[in-house]
């Protein structure tokens, strides 16, 4: 076959089963379901021709295959539907199928009885019979109870048929045949469903984790936004409410503040840009010099004490420098009045590494828990196996605690 040939071929495949994915399978087996019944009625004309039945008896049996064929491959399409969960159970389907495959058998054995046939004919008759027979009631029916009818059909023809006389090789011949290829053919048809079931459910799963990745992105860009923003907000907040003090009082400062604001607008625009390309991390060091600067600059005294800082591993000092920028948000947000903040990082005595956060003021601090920027440093400490405590004190006070495993900040 050539190449155009072969590219032929494919491109009639793709039509017929339509676009790529569960639907194009789905199509694919159901189109070799329905093979086996022009199949099975290629091999009753076959049997037909080839018999030595009579014009009469040899039509009958054609005729009676032919609908023995249409209410298999009606029964297929409604079973594989019922299968997939989309379509209810054919039960009268499965009872005319029945009803079809037992006259079919009795013929055939009324036809040995009668001296109209002989045993080889009735022999290849049984197990072309039964093997078609055992695929769709495996379809249409629960397990348990399509494997019991799918076995008792055969059971019964076979005992009918040594009844009318077949025996010796040819009745050992068509019980062994039938034995090997009842069985694969109920098998064969259910694990086509059942594939096609799967790859359906897998497809569903692969949807439903896109639409989840997606979602956790989504919730990623927000908490980034949410941290990169909150301060510099707070900051230029603060600093243009003083310039504007400052202004009101002819004072020349106004112009340094409003410097200030543009240098913190720029450094913002930066850092979205970064955000967006999801290379952004926080830096410790940074970050307490920054919450410093910022408090600071609000009036409010700020201690840092950050001894191993410069040991700990980038991961951990990122995730503690958002700590440390959520928490100078906090500071400037909700605590009025506010007077000093401690900043603190230690290693305690059970091999874990401490920050401890703690300010005044904070009579209109936000419950723990409450809020975007909390449940955000929570996710964030997470993923190094570390866990944040936020709760205010009876003096008035709000300390926030992170603290991650020393084993985790090695790795």
């Amino acid at each position: 076959m050539t190449w155009s040939a072969t590219m032929s071929v494919e491109t009639w495949v793709e039509r017929l089963g339509g676009p790529d994915g569960p639907e194009r399978y789905r199509r694919y087996t159901l189109f070799t379901i329905t093979f086996f019944a022009v199949a099975e009625a290629a091999l009753w004309v076959f049997w037909g021709k080839t018999s030595d039945a009579g014009t009469a008896e040899s039509a009958l049996v054609v005729a009676l295959g032919a609908a023995h064929v249409g209410v298999q491959a009606l029964l297929s399409r409604a079973a594989l539907r019922h299968y997939l969960g989309a379509g209810p159970r054919p039960v009268r389907l499965v009872a005319l199928y029945i009803v079809a495959t037992v006259a079919m058998a009795a013929l055939g054995c009324a036809l040995l009885a009668t001296g109209r046939i002989g045993d080889p004919d009735l022999a290849s008759y049984l197990i072309w019979l039964h093997m078609f027979y055992a695929g769709p009631p495996m379809l249409a029916l629960p397990r348990g109870p399509g494997a019991v009818l799918v076995g008792a059909v055969p059971v019964a023809a076979l005992g009918a048929a040594a009844a009318s006389g077949l025996s010796g090789e040819r009745l050992a011949i068509t019980v062994g045949t039938t034995l090997l290829m009842v069985p694969f053919m109920a098998m064969a048809i259910r694990v086509s469903g059942w594939s096609v079931r799967l790859i359906e459910e897998l497809a569903r799963a692969r949807e439903t984790q896109a639409r989840l990745a997606v979602a956790e992105e989504r919730l990623r860009f927000g908490r980034d936004l949410h941290d990169v923003l909150g301060r510099n907000l707070a900051v230029v907040a603060l600093k243009s409410e003083l310039a504007v003090q400052l202004a009101r009082r002819g004072r020349e400062e106004a112009v340094g503040q409003m410097e200030e604001v543009q240098r913190i607008a720029q450094e913002s625009q930066r850092e979205i840009r970064a955000v967006v390309r999801g290379y952004r991390t926080a830096d410790l060091h940074t970050e307490l010099a920054g919450a410093r600067s910022v408090l600071e600059a609000a009036g409010i005294d700020c201690r840092i004490e950050n001894g191993p800082a410069a040991r700990l591993p980038a991961q951990t000092q990122a995730a503690l420098g958002w700590v440390v920028r959520e928490g100078t948000t906090n500071v400037l947000r909700h605590a009025q009045g506010a007077s000093r903040c401690e900043v603190t990082v230690r290693v305690t005595v059970s091999d874990a590494v401490l920050l401890v956060m703690e300010n005044d003021g904070a009579g209109t601090a936000p419950v723990p828990g409450t809020g975007s920027g909390l449940p955000g440093l929570r996710e964030r400490l997470a993923e190094v196996d570390g866990t944040l405590d936020a709760e205010p004190g009876p003096d008035g006070t709000f300390r926030l605690t992170a603290r991650i495993p020393w084993k985790a900040a090695d790795e």
